[in-house]
């Protein structure tokens, strides 16, 4: 018998436009629960505008997202809210108040959304930073932190309120490699020993394959391959090829716009 892994995060037929540009176009996508799933493409494929779905902060103007069994796109209120709190999010800069504490700073989700006493949440503050291996960084402030510091830091306090989904944008942008692989064993780490869902938005492929279960590649405004890391490496399509291996020639052009457009533009006159 086939056990089928359950399906946590599903975006189906969806299309998004904005200022008067289609980003995602009937866009089908189906993370699965409880693996680590790397949503990687081109800049400006529209990678963080997954995220915002998923998070209920945009809704398409067509096709459905889901959570679990709710529909994303047709919450609103406290219902959104709810499901805010059930997942969390790692933001690329870390997004930490400059004015608290590492302490305060992971305590702040809990003591909004949670009646919990101060003493328990002390308790579940130093776990969660001992977690991420800043038990000793409690009192100290974000300027006092390096930037990988303060990305563990947010991990902690994304992961305050034990949420089944982690997403993180672009955890590795502007790491040294000692913190990249820090933080690299840190999300394989809360994987496995919480059991979450863990979405990674991102466009280092070389880190993908030492962390992804499986991996999905946006282009074009659609996903136009998905399958486990070596999968994707073995492809013979010119353009999961070209950014796999990160070369510079190939469907992806180097101009923007492309350069028979630009010499369209130039012949013309149009200087837009």
């Amino acid at each position: 018998m086939v056990h089928r892994t359950p399906i946590a995060i599903s975006l189906k037929d969806v299309t998004v436009s904005l200022g008067g540009r289609t980003i995602l176009e009937n866009l089908d996508l189906d993370l699965p629960a409880g693996q680590v799933t790397a949503v990687m493409g081109p800049s400006g494929a529209g990678k963080t505008t997954v995220l915002r779905l998923i998070t209920g902060q945009l809704r398409p103007d067509s096709g459905e997202v889901r959570v679990g069994d709710a529909r994303v796109d047709q919450l609103g209120g406290k219902e959104l809210g709810k499901l805010r709190r059930g997942i969390g999010v790692l933001l690329q800069n870390g997004a930490l108040f400059t004015d608290m504490t590492s302490f305060d700073n992971v305590a702040l989700p809990l003591r909004e959304h949670t009646d919990l006493s101060e003493s328990l949440i002390r308790r579940l503050v130093l776990m969660k930073l001992e977690m991420v291996g800043l038990r000793g960084a409690a009192d100290l402030y974000p300027a006092e932190l390096s930037g990988g510091m303060k990305r563990r830091v947010a991990t902690a306090r994304a992961m305050a309120l034990d949420p089944g989904i982690m997403i993180y944008d672009e955890p590795f942008a502007g790491l040294d490699p000692i913190s990249l692989g820090v933080s690299l064993r840190l999300i394989r780490d809360i994987n496995g020993a919480l059991g979450t869902t863990s979405v990674v938005i991102t466009h280092d492929v070389r880190e993908v394959a030492a962390l992804a279960d499986n991996a999905c590649i946006i282009a074009d405004r659609k996903v136009i391959a998905s399958g486990t890391p070596r999968e994707l490496s073995a492809s013979d399509n010119p353009l999961i090829r070209q950014f796999m291996q990160g070369e510079p020639d190939g469907p992806v052009p180097f101009h923007y716009p492309a350069a028979e457009l630009a010499d369209q533009l130039l012949a013309t006159g149009d200087r837009r």
